[in-house]
């Protein structure tokens, strides 16, 4: 159980990282239905408690069912204008 958080964590800051290194600034996440739920479990598996969870590594979340297993690591006032700005997560492997 701790893996797969750690490895939905380190996924996320990677791609935050790689964002900021192209001359973005990343502020949210956007998870799947199926993703949220899972890394959900895993961080009520690890810390206990039933609160949704709001914000990884000062990144906002927010759910957009369409992603499916999928997440998006973003920066919203980037999104739209030209290419990038975004960088996708596989959340849930195979």
């Amino acid at each position: 159980m701790r893996g797969d958080l750690i490895r939905v964590l380190s996924a996320v800051e990677e791609k935050a990282n790689e964002l900021k290194m192209e001359g973005f600034e990343p502020d949210l996440v956007l998870f799947g239905k199926e993703a949220y739920d899972f890394f959900k479990a895993q961080v009520d598996g690890e810390f206990g408690g039933d609160e949704g969870v709001n914000e990884i590594s000062g990144l906002k979340v927010k759910i957009l069912e369409e992603l499916g297993e999928d997440a998006l690591v973003l920066d919203t006032k980037q999104i739209g204008i030209g290419l990038g700005g975004a960088k996708r997560i596989r959340v849930i492997k195979d």
